[in-house]
């Protein structure tokens, strides 16, 4: 692990929420202006740090979201019906990845998409294999190489669906990355939800079952969880890999996605101590 450790030593996981670059509460519908000035705060803070290896992952937010809800894709496929509904989540969340593609590739940034479809398998809902030689090349040549939630094929439930989080869980495990960035709506992680008038600054192993109450699902239609799985997995990660920092904020304030990309800090970070 050390060889991996030290060839990609500033690797960073950044998250585009789907709260952030859709509107989740109509379906198939892109905020196409905040999606564009994300891609070029991405461009600015590359061009500001050559030194940044980046993946970036993508909610599938009100694209397939809404067909894997009607289908229940998340816990299984096994009827032809069900399979007609696995082809149709993957054409939306593909289709949401083309656009968020042609984002980041008019904002001149040099990027490949790999689809999750095509190269991982899962057992009972998590990571099984991934073949990530085309990942680890495409960082190596200088890309920016794009994953995002996904249909899986499944050992054990026919198919399923893999959220960013969950495919950034096995690449933290594999790449030992320094930082994983969720890009939301949201400015952090609330106090006292549903008030949202004050913050939590840290969440911490220490702290974790004190702010359990505080958390609740997302707004929209959300089948791969909201706020409370993403801290669940937070606090499980930096369980497993202390020296992670992830960091929950909010791309919707310009700037801030470019400041936190060169190392600064907003809204709510999770870490060991």
């Amino acid at each position: 692990m050390a060889e991996i450790d030290d060839k990609f030593h500033s690797l960073v996981l950044l998250k585009l929420g789907g709260s952030l670059i859709t509107d989740k509460t109509n379906p198939r519908t892109l905020r196409g202006e905040t999606l564009n000035r994300l891609a070029s705060e991405i461009a600015s803070a590359r061009q500001q740090d050559p030194s940044l290896q980046l993946i970036v992952g993508h909610g599938a937010g009100s694209f397939a979201h809404v067909s894997a809800k009607k289908h229940d894709t998340r816990r299984g496929v096994y009827s032809p019906d069900q399979w007609l509904g696995f082809a149709e989540v993957w054409w939306d969340a593909a289709t949401l990845n083309r656009l968020v593609m042609k984002a980041i590739h008019d904002a001149g940034i040099p990027t490949i998409s790999l689809p999750p479809s095509a190269s991982v398998t899962a057992r009972e809902g998590k990571v099984a294999s991934w073949d990530l030689n085309p990942l680890k090349a495409a960082l190596e040549a200088g890309l920016v190489p794009v994953i995002y939630g996904d249909v899986i094929f499944d050992l054990q439930l026919g198919g399923t669906i893999l959220s960013t989080e969950d495919l950034f869980t096995h690449l933290v495990s594999q790449l030992r990355p320094g930082r994983m960035l969720l890009a939301s709506i949201e400015p952090g992680v609330w106090q006292d939800f549903p008030n949202q008038t004050e913050i939590i600054p840290k969440i911490t192993p220490d702290n974790y079952q004190d702010i359990l109450h505080t958390l609740s699902g997302s707004a929209g239609t959300d089948v791969t969880g909201g706020m409370e799985d993403k801290v669940h997995q937070g606090v499980s990660l930096v369980k497993e890999f202390p020296g992670i920092e992830i960091l929950i904020f909010s791309g919707n304030e310009p700037g801030t996605l470019r400041e936190v990309l060169l190392g600064s800090s907003s809204g709510t970070v999770i870490r060991r101590h």
